[in-house]
Formats: structure tokens, C-alpha cells, sequence
């Protein structure tokens, strides 16, 4: 695996809320799944990630602080990344988990499964 992964490369996109450059780490057709406290989601191609999932995680209200930790690893096959977000945003200050399991091929994420603690108050 290539340091950083693209497992890595993703989070620190979404920790910047760069969502131009998440969509270049997502293929085109990329398949995605996440699940959050409330919802299931599912998206295919990087601009419905980016626009019916990404942006409604972290609205232009959520106000990122900084990329606490992130982690990542191979099961198998997939790659596993983990990272913490804390920032703020009208209702207070937060903090939120990420797990996510990915394939890669030719630097793109093609197949992405993400589990989200939520925003969670500190």
C-alpha cells in the first residue's frame, strides 16, 4: 500500500471538507454504502457521494477543527481506514468516528462501506 493509502488521502480531504478533491479519490462509478446513527445511505458515482452523502454529513455549518487521528490498515483484500473529527458547529462542539472499508483500483476508490459514530457533543 502507498503512503499515505487512499484510505488516508480520503480522510484528510473530508477533515478539510474538500469535497473536489474527495470526489478525485472516488471513481467515477464508485459503489457506497454508510451507515449513521439514524439512516442507511447508498450512493453510486463520486458526485452523488459528494452531494447526496458527503455534504449532508458535514453541512457548511459544521465548522472542522482538525483531523485527531487517523489509522489504516489491509483486511484482506480491502483496505481499512479509521479517523476522529473534532470541530464545532451551532449546537456546540463535536467530536465524530469514521470506520471505512474500501477497494482501490488505479489510485481510485471503487467500492467504499463506511460506519459513523455520528456527531457526538464534548
Amino acid at each position: 500500500m502507498s503512503s499515505p493509502s487512499t484510505g488516508v488521502a480520503f480522510a484528510e480531504a473530508l477533515s478539510k471538507k474538500d469535497f473536489g478533491t474527495v470526489a478525485e479519490i472516488l471513481d467515477p462509478d464508485v459503489d457506497f454504502r454508510g451507515m449513521t446513527p439514524n439512516r442507511f445511505w447508498e450512493a453510486r458515482g463520486s458526485d452523488a457521494v459528494v452531494s447526496e452523502v458527503l455534504k449532508e454529513w458535514f453541512l457548511d455549518s459544521d465548522e472542522v477543527e482538525e483531523l485527531v487521528e487517523v489509522r489504516s490498515g489491509e483486511v484482506g483484500d480491502r483496505e481499512h481506514v479509521a479517523y476522529r473529527i473534532r470541530g464545532h458547529n451551532p449546537e456546540g462542539p463535536f467530536v465524530v468516528e469514521q470506520q471505512a472499508y474500501l477497494t482501490v483500483e488505479d489510485g481510485r476508490i471503487v467500492w467504499m462501506r463506511v460506519l459513523c459514530s455520528g456527531f457526538r457533543p464534548t
